[in-house]
């Protein structure tokens, strides 16, 4: 079937695609030669994607990670370029960070111009075209910041309900309050029309990004994955009792509306969905007793991102990835250890100054000491591993590599593809 048509004419061919792949619990396997796949990625930074390739060689340091990285590179360690996956991204390139990228899909389409960075949607890209015979489109539109409860809001969900506690902090700083109201007004579903408007257009014209696009064959508008949270998460105006059970019921009630706008506008009834559960900060059984309500907060924030899932109106069709199993754990309690190792370093040279022994006396020490402390694996991980904060799981190649392959085999499960293990 063609795709090659106007905006208006798309309803038809998503009706078709969405049928002919997920109408039944029995969905065929896909055929070599079938039409393209499409699937659609959005969301917030991590989304995005903060893992710089120059992390990607310390997942080599861990034998899970390292199966992950030989099937992500090439033989001399780089990045694969891949021959059936496409992109087109919005929101993280370009100098302004809102122009538009197309090409093959490979490292580099995560935030910023110079193409460093990736996010899940390399090995999620990868993964589903090892286990497909048809080559795929990813169409991602992720911007930093943004939330649900605003940004992503959903047609369906209304204005945002403004609360007398909300605005009264508001008067009590010296706010305008017609003038918040009005910004918040333009603000509220502005990413969401964006990223609905960003499908659309490229499904008009995708022979602008996938060369020799057989428009015969058409596509079919495969699935959908959802990695967003942050800003809600952290929100307490918005969520002011963020460590009490359920207090991001809302949450779960946009998130549930969200899919359900979504599959409207995209006149995709039963759009397979999947969504990556928040998990900065890794497992919860690991918090210790400093971190108590920190466990309260992300318990009942995830939870409240994993509940739709389990909805009876979307079973069947829509899948949560817990991410925290994926936390690089040994990392941080490296860094700890780092961090304990400084704070001695700092008193035996204030030491030493103090009894004005010779500093490289004391610096021999130290470095001794350091050396005794960790392996050179330990050292490599601590160097080479990461490069960002962890509200972007540490820009970790080690970590977001294996999010993308997971939200990969969710999405194959949904899809009933039979995948290599």
């Amino acid at each position: 079937m063609s795709s090659r048509v106007g905006v208006a004419a798309i309803a038809a061919v998503f009706v078709w695609a969405v049928v002919g792949l997920v109408g039944s619990a029995s969905a065929a396997p896909a055929t070599d030669g079938g039409p393209l796949k499409v699937f659609i990625l959005a969301g917030q930074s991590n989304m995005q994607g903060h893992a710089h390739v120059r992390t990607i060689p310390a997942m080599a340091l861990d034998p899970a990670t390292e199966a992950i990285r030989r099937v992500m590179c090439d033989a001399d360690g780089t990045p694969r370029v891949l021959e059936r996956v496409w992109i087109s991204e919005l929101g993280s390139g370009g100098g302004s960070g809102d122009g538009e990228r197309i090409g093959r899909l490979s490292t580099g389409f995560g935030p910023g111009p110079a193409g460093a960075k990736f996010g899940p949607e390399f090995t999620f890209g990868l993964f589903l075209g090892e286990w497909l015979d048809e080559p795929i489109l990813i169409i991602k539109t992720a911007w930093g910041g943004r939330s649900l409860h605003t940004d992503f809001r959903p047609p369906g969900a209304g204005l945002f309900p403004w609360t007398e506690a909300q605005l009264e902090r508001l008067a009590v700083r010296g706010e305008d309050l017609d003038r918040v109201r009005a910004r918040k007004r333009e603000a509220t579903g502005r990413a969401y029309h964006e990223m609905i408007e960003h499908v659309q257009s490229t499904l008009t014209r995708i022979d602008r990004i996938v060369p020799g696009y057989d428009a015969d064959r058409g596509f079919e508008l495969a699935g959908f994955v959802w990695f967003q949270g942050w800003n809600d998460m952290v929100d307490s105006d918005v969520y002011p009792d963020r460590d009490e059970p359920g207090a991001y019921r809302d949450y779960s009630d946009l998130l549930a509306q969200f899919i359900v706008d979504v599959r409207n506008d995209l006149q995709a009834p039963s759009l397979p969905f999947v969504i990556g559960v928040m998990g900065v900060g890794g497992p919860l059984e690991a918090y210790g007793p400093d971190r108590r309500r920190e466990e309260a907060i992300h318990r009942s924030f995830r939870e409240a991102m994993a509940e739709p899932a389990g909805r009876p109106a979307f079973a069947g069709t829509v899948r949560a990835v817990p991410t925290a199993p994926f936390w690089d754990t040994e990392f941080v309690s490296l860094r700890d250890r780092h961090a304990d190792l400084q704070r001695l370093d700092e008193a035996d040279r204030a030491a030493g100054e103090a009894r004005r022994i010779d500093p490289a006396v004391t610096e021999a020490r130290i470095a001794e000491r350091r050396r005794l402390a960790f392996t050179d694996r330990e050292r490599q991980l601590l160097e080479e591993s990461t490069s960002d904060g962890d509200y972007h799981y540490l820009g970790s190649a080690r970590v977001m590599a294996p999010i993308g392959k997971a939200f990969a085999e969710a999405m194959a499960d949904l899809l009933q593809i039979r995948r290599a293990e």
